[in-house]
């Protein structure tokens, strides 16, 4: 289905709808929190965000629904708040603790909206089918560098293919682990390199990014075996109910670390970006920016190019220079 698109006052229009519901939640908020004002402040972490209700797990891993304070930002999941408790199932949160790293994209105003916070690993979900974009890959690459987390690229359905085209298929990719980008093959369904993917995740917060059709939930139910039960007991923590099931959701791994499933991030695009950081996405680049005979070298067609005469040493892969270049002018118009 094409994606519809708004027009301004629509959009203004929606964005107002949300900003009073937000605000109608959070005086919601105020007298409950106005109700305990010697309730100690603790430390928490969002694990679960439906709307503007938040699954705040205590450090003793107790669930409480929360509502949050005005004027305190918008938490998402994997954010570290200071909360206060109301009873024993609700409390309030009254702040955000500085965040590590925060993953966005634009909202309907062109602005930045949190997706997730702290998360310290992007892994970048690909198939065989569907066709896996190479333009799409680098924009989550160039994501992973811009909030400085460490990337993963798992390559899921493995088992769909047979030698000789399984690896003619993974060759297409080793320019990425010539370039020092971690690379795994898997198969949720035939339990294909799980051990090692399960290795990779373990002492992070992990999320997963990649095309509709790529396997994500697939190997999020491999990672998480009683994932209904688990979800099920979030629901009655949380008093949430079916909404866990749209939420947004940050949960332990069995064997340790985090793993944050996240609506927003299924159709996930890369926000707006500096030519600086989008550099930054591709470090393959780095020798040779700068030293090109123009300062002002498109890499496109002026005489004395660096960055081209690397691609023709076979030190730049074709490809990655063609997005960066595609990249760059979304950055830099005409």
């Amino acid at each position: 289905m094409a994606r519809r698109h708004l027009t301004r006052q629509q959009r203004a229009r929606i964005r107002a709808i949300q900003e009073q519901r937000r605000q109608k939640l959070a005086k919601r908020a105020e007298p409950l929190y106005n109700a305990s004002p010697d309730a100690p402040a603790r430390e928490g972490r969002v694990i679960i965000r439906h709307g503007a209700t938040l699954g705040v797990e205590s450090v003793d891993g107790h669930i409480y629904q929360c509502l949050t304070r005005q004027n305190i930002g918008h938490p998402v999941c994997g954010d570290r708040v200071v909360w206060q408790q109301i009873d024993h199932t609700t409390g309030v949160v009254s702040a955000l603790l500085p965040r590590r790293s925060v993953l966005s994209r634009p909202d309907y105003s062109g602005h930045d909206k949190p997706l997730a916070a702290n998360i310290s690993q992007l892994v970048v979900v690909l198939a065989p089918r569907p066709e896996p974009s190479g333009y799409l890959l680098d924009q989550y690459l160039v994501t992973a560098a811009t909030i400085k987390v460490r990337p993963l690229i798992a390559i899921n359905k493995i088992d769909l293919l047979v030698e000789p085209d399984k690896t003619r298929f993974l060759e297409r990719f080793n320019h990425y682990r010539q370039i020092g980008y971690a690379l795994i093959e898997v198969s949720a369904k035939q339990d294909h390199g799980m051990d090692e993917l399960v290795e990779k995740l373990k002492h992070e917060t992990n999320i997963l990014v990649g095309q509709s059709g790529v396997g994500k939930s697939s190997l999020i139910k491999a990672l998480i075996p009683d994932l209904k039960i688990v979800t099920g007991k979030l629901s009655e923590a949380t008093g949430l109910g079916r909404h866990t099931t749209s939420a947004a959701t940050c949960y332990h791994l069995p064997l340790g670390g985090y793993l944050i499933d996240s609506p927003g991030v299924r159709s996930f695009r890369l926000s707006r970006l500096s030519v600086t950081l989008l550099e930054q996405g591709f470090p393959e680049l780095g020798d040779y920016l700068g030293h090109c005979r123009f300062h002002n070298c498109s890499h496109e067609h002026e005489p004395g190019c660096a960055v081209r005469q690397a691609e023709a040493d076979g030190k730049i892969h074709p490809q990655r220079l063609e997005n960066f270049l595609q990249l760059r002018k979304r950055i830099l118009p005409p």
